[in-house]
C-alpha cells in the first residue's frame, strides 16, 4: 500500500474516523499517512491521536507523519482526502451569516447553497487549485476524495479546472434510508434503495423490502407523525413533490424558497427550522473541543472501529479490485438526462481498480429535476465566477439562488454581494 495524504488534518474527529478506517482495513493498514494542516496545534493533536490508534488497533503498521510543507505531504500520494475549511468559523462563517442578517436574510447552515454557500465556494476554490497545481507536479495520478462543502461547486471546479481525478463524497446518501425508516418506527432490514440527484438534494427514488414498495407506508406514517421533530421540512417536500430528499431539514429549508420567509415568520416554528444552526454548532464544537481534545490526546488506549465513511471503502476497492458501490459526486455528462451536462450530480458509482465508474440514471421525475436545476443554476454560476474572475457572475449566482431571490430585491442582492466581497477581503481572490 502507498501513501494517503489528508488535507485539513486539524479536523481531528473527521481525520480520526477516515484514517482510523484506513488502519482498520487489512489492505490499507500498512499505508504511509501524511497529515497536513495550517493549524499546527490541531495538526499535532491529530498526529498524537492517530498514532495512538495505530498502536492500539493496528499494531503500529501504518507510518504517520505530520507535514508543515504541503507539497511534501502530497508528494507520491495515491489518494488525497480533502477536509479543509477556508476562513474557518472566524472570520468567514461569521461574515457569511451576520452581513446577510442586516438585509433580513436568514440562514441555517450556509455551507452549500445560498449566499453563504456561494462565498464559501469562492474562497475555497483557489485553495483547491493550489492543491491541484502541487498534485499535478508531485502526484499527478492520485485520486482526490473531496469531503469539503459546497460539494457540487468544489468538485466541479476540480473536474473542470484541473487534470486531477476527483470524486466528491458526502455522508447523507448511505444513512438516508435508515434515518427515514427509524424516524417512522419501521424496520431497516433487507432494504433495497436507489438514490440520485445532486449533493444535499438527491432523491430516494426507490425503497423496498423483499420486493415490496415501502413508499406508501412511509408516506402514511409521515402524515400521521404530528409531534414536532427534526425531519419536518423533508416530510413536507416528500408530501408535495413525492420523494424523500437525502440531506437534513435544516439544509433543505434554505435550498428552496418556501420555508424561511420574513413575511411568514410562523413557518419557522411550524417546520421546526433552526435558524443560525451552523454558527451555534461551531461555537459548541470550539468550546467542546477544549476538553474533548485533551481527553482524546491523553487517551493512550484509544481504539477505532470502522465507520460508514466512503473513503476507506473506495481505497480498498481500488487496491483489491473487489467492487464497491458508493454514492459519488461526479460530472453529469449525460448520467441524468434532464439535468445539465456540466453539472455535478450525485449518483451510484462502481469503484474498482479501474477507478470510479458512475451509473447511468436517465430521467429524474420532472418535478425533482426542476428542483435540482434551481440549485444547479447557482452552483454553475458560482463556478463561472471562480473560473473567470468576473464579479458579474457572483451577482448572477446570488440573483438566481432560490432562497436569496425569494427574500431580497435585485438592488439589495447586488449590495449584499458587494458588502460580502469587501468584508472577506484577502480571503477572496480579486474579481473584476
Amino acid at each position: 500500500m502507498g501513501k494517503i495524504a489528508f488535507m485539513g488534518a486539524g479536523s481531528t474527529i473527521f481525520a480520526k474516523n477516515v484514517l482510523g478506517d484506513v488502519m482498520s482495513t487489512p489492505s490499507l493498514c500498512d499505508s504511509e499517512i501524511a497529515l497536513y494542516d495550517i493549524d499546527h496545534k490541531r495538526l499535532n493533536e491529530s498526529e498524537v491521536i492517530l498514532n495512538n490508534i495505530n498502536n492500539n488497533s493496528n499494531n503500529g503498521r501504518a507510518k504517520i507523519t505530520a507535514y508543515l510543507d504541503r507539497k511534501e505531504a502530497l508528494r507520491g500520494a495515491k489518494y488525497v482526502v480533502n477536509a479543509i475549511q477556508v476562513g474557518g468559523y472566524e472570520p468567514s462563517t461569521v461574515i457569511d451569516f451576520e452581513i446577510p442578517k442586516k438585509y433580513g436574510l436568514r440562514q441555517t447552515i450556509g455551507d452549500t447553497l445560498g449566499i453563504g454557500g456561494i462565498f464559501r465556494a469562492l474562497r475555497t476554490i483557489p485553495v483547491l487549485f493550489d492543491f491541484a497545481k502541487d498534485m499535478e507536479e508531485v502526484c499527478p495520478d492520485a485520486w482526490f476524495l473531496n469531503y469539503t462543502n459546497p460539494m457540487a461547486a468544489l468538485t466541479g471546479a476540480m473536474l473542470r479546472g484541473t487534470s486531477i481525478k476527483t470524486v466528491g463524497l458526502c455522508h447523507s446518501v448511505q444513512v438516508c434510508a435508515d434515518h427515514l425508516l427509524k424516524g417512522l418506527e419501521m424496520k431497516t432490514d433487507n432494504l433495497q434503495w436507489k438514490i440520485a440527484g445532486i449533493n444535499h438534494m438527491a432523491w430516494l427514488l426507490e425503497i423496498s423490502r423483499n420486493g415490496e414498495d415501502l413508499y406508501p407506508e412511509i408516506k402514511k406514517r409521515a402524515l400521521e407523525r404530528e409531534a414536532p421533530h427534526h425531519d419536518m421540512v423533508r416530510y413536507e417536500i416528500m408530501k408535495r413533490f413525492g420523494y424523500y430528499v437525502t440531506e437534513s431539514s435544516e439544509h433543505n429549508a434554505e435550498y428552496m424558497p418556501y420555508f424561511i420567509k420574513d413575511k411568514y415568520p410562523e413557518l419557522i416554528e411550524k417546520f421546526n427550522i433552526p435558524l443560525d444552526e451552523y454558527p451555534r454548532r461551531c461555537i459548541a464544537q470550539i468550546k467542546g473541543w477544549e476538553q474533548m481534545g485533551k481527553d482524546l490526546v491523553n487517551n493512550k488506549n484509544i481504539e477505532h472501529k470502522r465507520t460508514t465513511e466512503y473513503a476507506s471503502y473506495i481505497m480498498e476497492a481500488m487496491e483489491t479490485n473487489i467492487p464497491y458501490k458508493i454514492g459519488g459526486n461526479v460530472l453529469n455528462a449525460g448520467l441524468i438526462t434532464n439535468l445539465p451536462k456540466d453539472a455535478v450530480v450525485e449518483v451510484p458509482c462502481l469503484v474498482d481498480r479501474s477507478g470510479v465508474t458512475p451509473c447511468y440514471i436517465g430521467e429524474l421525475p420532472p418535478q425533482l429535476a426542476a428542483l435540482n436545476r434551481t440549485n444547479i443554476n447557482t452552483q454553475l454560476l458560482t463556478l463561472e465566477a471562480a473560473l473567470t474572475g468576473k464579479k458579474e457572475h457572483i451577482y448572477h449566482a446570488a440573483l438566481l439562488d432560490p432562497h436569496t431571490s425569494a427574500e431580497l430585491s435585485i438592488d439589495d442582492i447586488i449590495s449584499l454581494c458587494d458588502d460580502l466581497i469587501e468584508a472577506h477581503g484577502d480571503w477572496l481572490p480579486k474579481f473584476v
